[in-house]
């Protein structure tokens, strides 16, 4: 675990920035968002080589069990390097800003307008995280 932040308060419409940089060897690293570790509405989780799954983008939400994954292609990562994500997010969908600007989605399945809880996990080293 990386980091772990409770009692925050990230609702519907604002904003959320995170930056980091990926350590080398990097097999994959993971941000939740949600209302504690067993119900996380948005598990994005980036994979260099984890699972099977090499240069991939995995979504997926832990509501009672985990839910269906989605997974995108589209993969701006790099070992060793920085990066920078913005997420928003409605009743209905999180919307998440990809480094190099590409932007992605995954369905809010709780349909909530705030969450409480954000962690990171893997090896990942998070420079900052701001809500506004």
């Amino acid at each position: 675990m990386v980091f772990t932040i409770n009692d925050m308060s990230f609702k519907a419409g604002m904003e959320m920035k995170v930056s980091g940089k990926i350590k080398p060897g990097c097999e994959g690293f993971s941000l939740n968002i949600g209302h504690n570790p067993d119900a996380i509405a948005l598990h994005f989780n980036p994979r260099f080589n984890l699972n099977g799954d090499t240069n991939v983008i995995v979504c997926n939400s832990i509501q009672g069990g985990w839910g269906s994954e989605q997974r995108e292609q589209c993969f701006p990562f790099q070992q060793g390097e920085e990066f920078k994500l913005a997420i928003t997010f409605n009743n209905d969908t999180f919307y998440i800003k990809l480094p190099e600007g590409t932007m992605m989605s995954f369905p809010n399945r709780f349909g909530d307008d705030v969450f409480k809880h954000v962690n990171v996990t893997g090896d990942v080293k998070v420079i900052s995280v701001k809500v506004k």
